[in-house]
């Protein structure tokens, strides 16, 4: 509706719809988090659970609408017929681009339970946003680095019990949880430093999900495996507030969890780490051939339009 606005303006007022919807949502959600601490009695944390997720989607939903009036994405998107509102997933992708945490959420809104992203510690502190993901419960986490880890022994693990004290907290209600592999952005620079194997990918840390699959595997129906490319780049944040995102390809693949992942230890058990770490390394070679094709595919329909 807003496509005949210069960018900058759209860019704006979409800026601008962003910071609204969050200020608008955050008070009620703040209000749930409140009544869920004072009221533990299991009918009441019921009724927070399912009010918390109503203001989540609610919320994701107003960002696409304001996506929408923007900007004219064209969206080319395959595999989300088979996912289910009622179950539990494990959520994984390559990671191009700031923007691709709302092109997800766009795409899976209600069609599964809201993704919780794990997020680095430091994030909590994010003014208003960093409360509103601690209120709706996504895992924080606090990164050790193996200099650190030689110095303190003890801090070892920590992730772990992070990562199952707040899987606990989704025991007995469907969720989606959601980790990126990567760890961090896609770019030229940091694929050179990494000297990764993969054309289009950083080198996957499997550590995260493995935690995960530790942590509750049993509980989860399956691992959906996304594939996200941006044909004309990797797109910044202010291309997306301004409706400069033309096109966004996402697919979607359901997995098993293999049998043999659940119910072990990846710290301590080094024959299965190695496992798991084949596994994933897997998953990469075959995205990063999906995304080899992606790239040639939209290539030829641009020189073709």
């Amino acid at each position: 509706m807003l496509h005949f606005l210069p960018a900058p303006l759209r860019g704006l007022i979409g800026a601008s719809l962003l910071a609204l919807n969050t200020l608008f949502w955050c008070w009620p959600l703040f209000t749930v988090t409140l009544l869920k601490i004072c009221l533990p009695f299991a009918a009441a944390q019921r009724m927070c659970t399912w009010l918390m997720n109503f203001i989540h989607e609610a919320w994701i939903s107003c960002n696409k609408t304001w996506m929408n009036l923007v900007g004219k994405t064209r969206w080319h998107s395959d595999g989300l017929q088979g996912l289910d509102y009622q179950h539990s997933y494990l959520v994984t992708s390559n990671h191009q681009s700031w923007v691709d945490i709302l092109v997800l959420q766009y795409l899976l809104n209600r069609r599964i339970r809201p993704l919780k992203f794990f997020l680095k510690q430091e994030l909590i502190w994010v003014p208003v946003i960093g409360l509103c993901w601690w209120a709706l419960g996504f895992p924080f986490m606090k990164r050790y680095s193996k200099a650190y880890l030689a110095k303190y022994p003890e801090k070892k693990g920590k992730d772990l019990q992070t990562t199952r004290r707040t899987c606990a907290k989704f025991r007995n209600t469907s969720v989606g949880i959601f980790n990126f592999l990567e760890g961090t952005r896609f770019n030229p620079a940091k694929h050179a430093a990494q000297q990764s194997p993969f054309k289009y990918l950083l080198k996957p840390k499997a550590g995260g999900i493995a935690f995960v699959l530790d942590a509750m595997g049993e509980q989860l129906h399956s691992i959906v495996n996304v594939t996200i490319h941006y044909p004309q780049g990797n797109p910044g944040f202010w291309a997306l507030l301004s409706g400069e995102v033309k096109d966004v390809v996402v697919n979607f693949k359901e997995l098993p969890i293999p049998a043999a992942f659940i119910g072990n230890n990846y710290d301590q058990d080094d024959s299965y780490r190695l496992a798991f770490q084949q596994w994933v390394n897997q998953l990469w070679e075959e995205k990063d051939a999906e995304l080899a094709l992606l790239h040639r595919q939209y290539a030829t329909q641009q020189r073709q339009h």
